[in-house]
């Protein structure tokens, strides 16, 4: 038996982007910025994409879509690009969770002079807005916290943030990779200026990716070039992957309310089921949660014998997939700075697991899952007593 439960990382193309990126291909594979119908008609399909992604974010305007290639670049325009409307270093903060996207461009400021602070958050991975008040000085130019939390899961209080980082007059963004098309997202009613989403975590094709840009703000390009996406993004779109990533985020606007009703109930029963093995405890907010998060942390392990990647390649050859804590930091046997910041030690905060469910998710799979993981922990709880190396 065969489980993906992976989809925090990335998820399945849809089959209807799959063809019409293919349609696309043979038929509309014209450059948009040329004047002649070839041209024309592949303009027609990059427009269209940018109304399914604003309809998807409720942005007035399809105009406040700037089309990247991924959530990564996203993030990186968006600081970047506010950092770069100012001749001199000044103020930036972010939250302590923040994905690398945001805090390594960041942390680049920071060796270029800049003031940063990073808020703390509380044992469940929380931002206190309090703390973001307090943080604010006179030359706070931009605030950025992720929407969702890509490793724990846990949802911050982007509102009340929002509303205080306008209230100072700081540019406010938030990565919302992980919360798009899961959670409801209206830019009009969110006091954001600038928000990131991608394409692959909403069963679109990878390589696409955008940026809200509430109408007012200015921002300064990375890439210099022919002007494309309205003088932020030069370069020829990538006109079917935009197509492929157009159409799932329609139809995932279509079928977010019975989706995230759907996930939450199966996150809920995962996070029952595993919970009742004796050493695996849940991380982040279990009621201020992505519906599709489920996140655990190896509480009674010595992480040099047992870590989360130990657990990850047990469960992969059981047919099963998961993640250890975030995928962009899977590949190294360091403590996970998300949980280091969640007030873990260096030796628990190796032993976290993420295992994120999707739109092919079933019951059957998560008790499927909660089978073999106990099967798997029983197993390998008996070498650690006797401390054997796993």
């Amino acid at each position: 038996m065969q489980i993906y439960l992976d989809y925090g990382a990335t998820t399945p193309t849809r089959p209807e982007a799959i063809a019409l990126m293919q349609e696309v291909m043979a038929h509309q594979w014209g450059n948009p910025s040329s004047l002649h119908q070839w041209g024309g008609r592949a303009a027609t399909v990059v427009e269209r994409a940018r109304f399914q992604v604003a309809e998807l974010l409720h942005a007035a305007s399809a105009d406040s879509i700037v089309f990247t290639a991924g959530g990564t670049e996203a993030d990186n325009l968006a600081v970047m690009g506010v950092a770069q409307r100012y001749s001199t270093p000044q103020h930036v903060i972010i939250s302590s969770v923040e994905h690398p996207a945001i805090a390594q461009p960041v942390e680049r400021l920071h060796q270029q002079g800049w003031q940063v602070t990073q808020l703390p958050v509380n044992a469940q991975g929380r931002v206190n807005p309090a703390d973001l008040r307090a943080a604010l000085r006179t030359n706070t130019v931009l605030v950025s916290v992720i929407f969702g939390q890509s490793e724990v899961g846990t949802l911050q209080p982007i509102e009340a943030l929002g509303n205080i980082a306008r209230d100072h007059g700081a540019v406010f963004h938030t990565d919302a990779v992980q919360a798009a098309g899961r959670l409801p997202i209206d830019v009009q009613q969110l006091p954001v200026d600038l928000l990131s989403i991608s394409s692959h975590k909403i069963y679109g094709p990878q390589g696409a990716g955008a940026l809200y840009v509430r109408p007012g703000v200015e921002l300064k390009p990375l890439l210099q070039g022919g002007g494309q996406e309205f003088k932020l993004r030069s370069g020829t779109q990538a006109v079917p992957t935009i197509a492929g990533f157009g159409l799932a985020a329609q139809m995932a606007a279509t079928e977010l309310a019975a989706e995230s009703e759907r996930l939450q109930q199966l996150r809920d029963r995962l996070f029952q089921v595993l919970c009742g093995i004796d050493g695996l405890e849940p991380t982040g907010d279990r009621v201020n949660r992505l519906p599709h998060h489920v996140s655990l942390v190896l509480r009674d392990a010595d992480g040099i014998k047992l870590s989360g990647k130990t657990l990850v390649r047990q469960l992969n050859l059981a047919g099963i997939a998961a993640s250890a804590g975030s995928a962009c930091h899977s590949g190294k046997l360091t403590p996970s700075p998300i949980l280091t910041a969640m007030g873990y030690d260096d030796r628990i905060a190796k032993g976290g697991i993420r295992l994120t469910l999707g739109k092919h998710t079933t019951l059957a799979d998560i008790d499927w899952t909660g089978m073999v993981f106990r099967q798997i922990w029983d197993r390998i709880e008996k070498p650690l007593l006797q401390g054997e190396l796993v």
